[in-house]
């Protein structure tokens, strides 16, 4: 069964961008949240992640801050690079 993935991001955010790439190049599908326009999601990311910055990704309520991509590759389980 495929996880639930949320990315809380902003348009703007370089590092959002490419978490986004490397789910869609690994087949992940994900819910985008633009914490700049949705408070309510906003205060969410930072009640979830204790974090202000983006991105936020969380993984079945696995939160990885940041675009760390061997967190992210833990956190869904992909075979690691190399």
């Amino acid at each position: 069964m495929a996880k639930k993935v949320t990315v809380y991001s902003t348009p703007t955010c370089p590092f959002c961008i490419r978490a986004k790439q490397f789910l869609k190049d690994n087949n992940i599908q994900y819910s985008d949240v633009d914490v700049s326009s949705d408070q309510t999601k906003a205060q969410e990311m930072i009640d979830r992640s204790g974090q202000m910055g983006v991105p936020v990704i969380d993984v079945d309520g696995t939160i990885v801050v940041g675009f760390d991509k061997d967190k992210i590759r833990e956190a869904l389980k992909l075979p690691t690079d190399g």
